[in-house]
């Protein structure tokens, strides 16, 4: 989203609003020696419980809301507290160890048996965004209303009933990964310790499997739903609680998926000889012309259109970019006349740029006529440009067009109805790249891959767990994670053929917020709600 916080600021604004109980465990001033029993803990969880209703595609529910903290700690935590007095104590007590305090809110349907009602945790990614997105825009039981592909004007916002509410298929579980949200982190190494694939994993799967024991919910039937990077979250961490900590999930559900970072169309250039990026983002730009009226022809069907530009950009396009400079002049011309008629950009524009665009200059270029740039999240939207002269696009139209509105009524909704947060202050987003490991331990041999790529953890925890399904959501007019990497990753997951059945797919006419235009919200609940009811096992 276009809002991004500076590292230094939130860990100086998470110093004044860490937490009451962290303030007042750091107020209190032993007696006497023999009171000097060592505190490791700077947070203490929180719960606050409201009731509520949604009617859901007519059908009214109601429900138990649960918004509160729950404390996890970096690998390797040991939970022995030290002999008070001794030198492990002493130490630990002058560089307390890195501890996470995790906001969630959840929704339990008043009424269902836990054994039998699905329970699901709902997370997007960044890394470095909260859930407030999935939360006030997909699932929880209220909506913000915001306009489908322009910019949606201040205050007040509208928040209605959530007519697609997941809650008519499972519980919800929104959950902020560490430091954002709510969520705070502190103690020693923080950053390094919840800042990286692994380390970030394996918070969520500390918390998941606090949640479910706080709540009884072992014997529920089990899925995640990951956003964007929350894809890739869900790769490992589906992976990790399966080997690890003996937790199968019933399904895993994945929204705008990128699962192999080699495969982006944002900055393929730095990454010479690995073509793929463009051919797999193609489909995509050619969409984005489609939508806003840029193709030569103006064809009329989207779907007969992709298909053509499918089998193109895998056929001649991917052999003319795999030619490299042994590509005769004669094809370079044909090609790029064939690029432009599928993309709306210049000839001259595609020659200069040797048939290889990335998302940021299609961004930028194709309404450059206009002076408007369109959006990189859904790029249905578009907004004026901010430098003319500027290679690629300098901001994201969409995000500037919605995020007021996410983070406006999500923060008066979690005082006013749930009745949390006062005096706190909510993080939708914290610039944590410039901090994040991006270094994973690849299974089954332990490889260590510098480059994310976590479809070995997928292909891994489907292979551990044959009865895992995966569902695959994503937008045709996603530039972030382009639906055709998606399809891509899923078919050449390192998987046995039988495996590929367990994988389903699902497409819509809108961006990587799939939920954003309302017709796909639509389609995107039903679709969720029927795979969660085919997979939840409990014999209804």
């Amino acid at each position: 989203m276009k809002k991004v916080f500076a590292l230094a600021s939130v860990f100086a604004l998470t110093a004044a609003t860490i937490s009451p109980a962290f303030a007042a465990d750091k107020a209190k001033k032993p007696k006497s020696d023999a009171d000097k029993t060592p505190t490791y803990s700077f947070f203490k969880p929180t719960e606050k419980i409201t009731n509520g209703s949604v009617t859901v595609e007519g059908h009214r529910i109601d429900y138990e809301a649960v918004a509160g903290t729950l404390v996890v700690h970096a690998k390797g935590w040991d939970d022995v507290t030290p002999v008070p007095g001794s030198e492990a104590a002493k130490n630990e007590l002058k560089t307390p160890p890195a501890e996470a305090s995790m906001f969630y809110v959840a929704y339990f349907k008043k009424g269902a048996d836990p054994s039998k009602r699905p329970v699901t945790f709902l997370y997007n990614g960044g890394p470095g965004s909260s859930s407030v997105w999935l939360h006030m825009g997909a699932f929880g039981p209220r909506r913000v209303v915001t306009l489908d592909n322009t910019h949606t004007p201040a205050a007040p916002y509208k928040v209605v009933n959530n007519d697609w509410s997941l809650l008519d298929a499972t519980d919800l579980v929104f959950i902020d990964a560490p430091g954002t949200g709510f969520s705070r982190i502190a103690g020693k190494d923080a950053q390094k310790n919840f800042y990286g694939m692994d380390q970030d994993a394996h918070a969520f799967a500390q918390f998941i499997l606090k949640f479910l024991s706080k709540y009884g919910r072992w014997n529920s039937p089990k899925y995640l739903f990951g956003e964007s990077y929350g894809t890739t979250r869900s790769a490992i961490l589906v992976d990790r609680l399966e080997t690890d900590d003996d937790v199968d999930f019933n399904g895993v559900i994945l929204l705008s998926q990128i699962l192999n970072y080699d495969l982006s169309v944002d900055g393929p250039e730095t990454n010479p000889a690995i073509d793929l990026p463009y051919v797999l983002a193609l489909p995509t730009y050619a969409a984005t012309a489609w939508y806003h009226h840029k193709l030569p022809g103006k064809p009329q069907k989207l779907d007969a259109l992709l298909a053509e530009v499918k089998a193109f950009s895998t056929g001649e396009y991917a052999q003319a970019l795999n030619a490299g400079l042994g590509l005769s002049p004669k094809t370079r011309q044909d090609v790029a006349e064939k690029l432009h008629d599928y993309t709306g950009l210049p000839v001259s524009y595609i020659l200069k740029a040797n048939l290889r665009i990335d998302g940021g200059e299609f961004e930028k270029t194709l309404e450059s006529d206009e002076d408007d740039t369109v959006g990189r999240l859904d790029t249905r939207f578009s907004g004026p440009t901010l430098d003319p002269l500027s290679k690629e696009a300098n901001y994201d139209p969409q995000g500037s067009a919605i995020s007021s509105a996410y983070v406006s009524a999500f923060n008066n909704y979690v005082r006013k109805d749930l009745h949390y947060g006062m005096g706190e202050i909510y993080l939708p987003e914290i610039d944590s790249i410039e901090h994040w490991n991006f270094t994973v331990i690849q299974p089954p041999y332990g490889n260590e891959s510098t480059t994310p790529n976590v479809m070995p953890d997928l292909a891994d925890a489907m292979k551990q767990n044959p009865d895992l399904k995966v569902l695959l959501n994503m937008g045709y007019f996603d530039l972030a994670t382009p639906f055709s990497e998606g399809l891509y990753e899923m078919s050449h997951l390192p998987i046995p053929e039988k495996l590929f059945k367990n994988i389903s797919y699902h497409f819509y006419r809108s961006g990587h917020m799939v939920y954003a235009h309302q017709p796909a919200l639509v389609h995107l609940h039903d679709n969720v709600a029927a795979f969660i009811r085919a997979t939840e096992n409990t014999g209804k």
